[in-house]
């Protein structure tokens, strides 16, 4: 009889060591639960602006018309220098002239 005596007592050691497991693993995955919980969420990514038409029409619209008026500023500095040119090729024929008839 003692020998069921031992037996009976090595099985309750054994399941009070296998209880005292099963509590550690359940307050391990318990602590994980909590470190998943604290842990900060990964941010959404930023969302891309809507596709607007009409920001870029505007955007061309005044590239254009900047571009118009640089060329008609071009348009007017080149006939202003041709005028220029033209202007002091005519003075100095004249002064030619006033300088030959003296």
């Amino acid at each position: 009889m003692s020998d069921a005596l031992e037996k009976a007592a090595r099985d309750a050691v054994d399941a009070a060591d296998n209880s005292e497991m099963v509590r550690q693993i359940a307050a391990i995955l318990a602590a994980q639960q909590l470190l998943a919980q604290q842990q900060p969420q990964q941010p959404a990514p930023a969302q891309r602006p809507e596709f607007s038409a009409t920001k870029w029409l505007v955007i061309g619209g005044v590239v254009v018309s900047v571009g118009l008026v640089g060329a008609l500023f071009a348009v007017a500095v080149a006939i202003g220098a041709v005028s220029v040119g033209i202007l002091a090729l005519v003075l100095r024929s004249i002064w030619h002239d006033v300088q030959k008839g003296r």
